[in-house]
């Protein structure tokens, strides 16, 4: 694939770095280093060029330290695809002409289809790095995000007894981000010594030095947080390896202080910001490719090769999952049970019953200081070493668990809902964009919450993670459903939320007094639930919602009024035909703990317009910030309660 690698993809004299197995670094194999690096420089001066746009300044600082860490770190293109492999996360993922040169320098792409399709439209060559591209484990971009999900990578490989490490190279500039510092005192809590953070210390960012941005002491905050601090010059190999050999040794994780040169090798871009997200063109861009040695015709046929086919890179993919995801337990009506103590006895069963067992992916708890209340404190008390402590500390909690979920483990977050999706939006964004399959239990949603008021009343989940792609939200109507939905969860290859609230429920009966959710039961996502038949009209609850459609229905029956009982607990993935046809035409009530224009009640309308089907609705839920009292009280001054549903059916008809 290129002059630098021999059938194996590893150049022979620089073999003896692989794990880190040599003592040191000889002047061969540095000599050898630095004309890949001087390779892989001109390729991400080339791609940006025939993108006309992209990072190259911060590309080419990092660009030692990138190719130290492939010669040594255990990822090769024979196991890039697997679990168990040393991970190299990129945080400031801008950089990607950097990773995507070294990369094809080490044989895990063909260098010129990289500098070729580079932001090309379709190409997996984006603009940040993403997983479609051989040897990146997670997609980044937002800055700050990298180190934690090097932590949840950390975590995954301690859980499943791998000995991989994962190494974090970071941009100087993003150091005063917050969900750094709660990343790094995760990793030292938990003493997560395989994990090695560089930084690319060239002290500049896109504004200019970073001392006049926001000037931060590096090294002390990193000190203070635990870690054990070293300093390098980032473009000695000798250096960086006995740093990264001395970082491997430490009981505790490390930093490498790695102070560079903004556009390292190209005379023009070294030292200023100007070329931070500038790609060269005309006479400089011959000067840039003479200086790095390269010939300026390939340019043209760079240009000539993005005419081409797309280059389709490789799929994410997911994990497969392997559980005993045990009997379901039935509540009764005389059991006084809440939906988030059914989510945490289901989990700790199944985590119980899979414990140890060879074969079975190992499930592990993220907590927020909230273990008591969102119900994990069962499961931590069943497996213990399972269970991780993360603080009040949401966004990095929320990334942890993602990127943990891709490396061989089933992650479980739960918190309450205005941190868990509220507040972690962007990082859940992100989960998705990777294709992950975090677990997250938002308990304490709508305004359920009651007493907690207004910030603290999540109404907004359904319609936030409507916004994304792949995550799939489950409300469930009460404990049996919830303790069905959990155990489905739990094997769910994507993305899921499961959305609770606080009250104690009761439990949904058939007409015969009997659990409606019952021991032949089996949760289906999208599935619409018939709780009551009637053919005078419909209301369409979601989640607890449930209960108050069943008690108005039963009113208006008492006063002749057949109405149809339905329940919703995963209005993202409904079937549409299948919910016009159970309407029937016929007037229809939604009914939900949600902001009602951004629910359920929207999600069914939407469905109606598309189906071209007018019909009488009427949808009722969360039409403005709530106020603080009895659950009750506050949903019956919002307007939904079980006299508030009675009467809007009583409109329609």
């Amino acid at each position: 694939m290129n002059s630098f690698v021999n059938k194996d993809g590893i150049p022979d004299a620089l073999a003896p770095l692989r794990n880190f197995s040599a003592a040191a670094i000889t002047d061969e194999q540095s000599s050898l280093l630095g004309a890949i690096a001087k390779k892989s420089r001109l390729d991400a001066v080339l791609m940006t060029a025939i993108a006309a746009s992209g990072h190259p300044g911060g590309s080419l600082s990092s660009m030692d330290i990138y190719t130290i860490l492939l010669a040594s770190a255990n990822l090769t293109p024979e196991n890039c695809g697997v679990v168990c492999h040393d991970r190299i996360v990129t945080s400031h993922g801008h950089t990607s002409p950097g990773v995507y040169g070294a990369l094809a320098n080490w044989g895990f792409m063909d260098r010129k289809e990289v500098a070729a399709n580079f932001r090309r439209a379709g190409s997996a060559y984006q603009g940040h790095v993403e997983r479609a591209v051989p040897g990146v484990d997670w997609g980044t971009g937002n800055l700050g995000q990298g180190l934690a999900a090097g932590v949840g990578f950390a975590i995954a490989d301690r859980v499943c007894g791998r000995d991989s490490k994962v190494f974090v190279v970071m941009g100087d500039g993003e150091q005063p981000k917050g969900q750094n510092a709660e990343a790094r005192r995760i990793a030292a809590k938990e003493k997560l010594s395989s994990i090695t953070a560089l930084i690319d210390y060239n002290h500049i960012q896109i504004s200019g030095a970073i001392e006049s941005v926001m000037p931060t002491d590096i090294k002390a905050i990193w000190a203070a947080d635990g870690w054990d601090v070293l300093e390098s010059d980032g473009h000695d190999y000798g250096a960086l390896y006995a740093a990264l050999k001395k970082a491997a040794a430490s009981p505790r994780p490390a930093v490498i202080l790695c102070h560079t040169l903004m556009g390292k090798g190209v005379s023009f871009m070294e030292g200023t910001h100007e070329y931070h997200g500038k790609a060269p063109s005309g006479d400089l861009l011959a000067k840039a490719i003479s200086e790095l040695g390269g010939d300026p015709s390939e340019v043209d046929e760079l240009k000539a090769i993005r005419k081409g086919a797309l280059p389709k890179g490789r799929e994410a993919g997911h994990l497969d999952v392997s559980l005993d995801a045990g009997a379901p337990f039935v509540y009764t009506a005389s059991d006084k049970k809440d939906n988030r103590g059914a989510f945490g006895e289901a989990l700790a069963d199944v985590a119980s019953k899979n414990y140890g067992v060879t074969g079975r992916t190992p499930i592990v708890a993220f907590d927020c200081d909230l273990a008591t209340s969102v119900k994990l404190d069962i499961f931590q008390k069943k497996v213990p070493d399972r269970f991780v402590q993360c603080g009040i500390q949401e966004h990095c909690a929320a990334t942890v668990a993602g990127a943990a979920s891709t490396a061989g483990v089933v992650a479980v977050w739960a918190d309450f809902g205005v941190f868990g999706i509220d507040e972690a939006y962007n990082q859940q964004r992100l989960n998705d964009i990777n294709h992950a399959q975090a677990k997250t239990v938002l308990t304490h949603v709508g305004l359920d919450v009651g007493e907690d008021g207004v910030t603290h009343q999540c109404i907004d989940y359904l319609g936030l993670l409507h916004n994304a792609f792949g995550w799939k939200v489950v409300v469930p109507a009460d404990p049996n459903q919830t303790d069905r939905a959990t155990r489905w969860m739990l094997a769910e290859p994507s993305n899921v939320c499961l959305a609770v609230g606080r009250s104690v429920l009761p439990v949904l009966l058939k007409e015969d007094g009997t659990p409606f959710f019952d021991e032949k039961y089996v949760f289906r996502y999208g599935e619409i639930d018939v709780i009551r038949h009637g053919g005078d009209a419909t209301i369409l609850a979601m989640g607890h919602m449930a209960g108050s459609a069943v008690k108005a229905a039963e009113e208006l029956a008492s006063k002749g009024a057949r109405v149809q009982v339905l329940h919703s607990s995963s209005p993202l993935g409904i079937d549409g035909g299948k919910l016009v046809s159970l309407l029937g035409g016929r007037p229809v009530v939604t009914c939900e703990d949600h902001h009602a224009d951004t629910g359920l009640g929207a999600i069914t309308a939407l469905h109606l317009a598309r189906a071209g089907v007018g019909l009488k609705m009427k949808n009722l839920g969360v039409t403005r910030y709530g106020e603080s009292g009895a659950s009750a009280e506050v949903i019956a001054r919002m307007g939904f309660a079980v006299s508030d549903i009675v009467s809007a059916v009583e409109s329609l008809l």
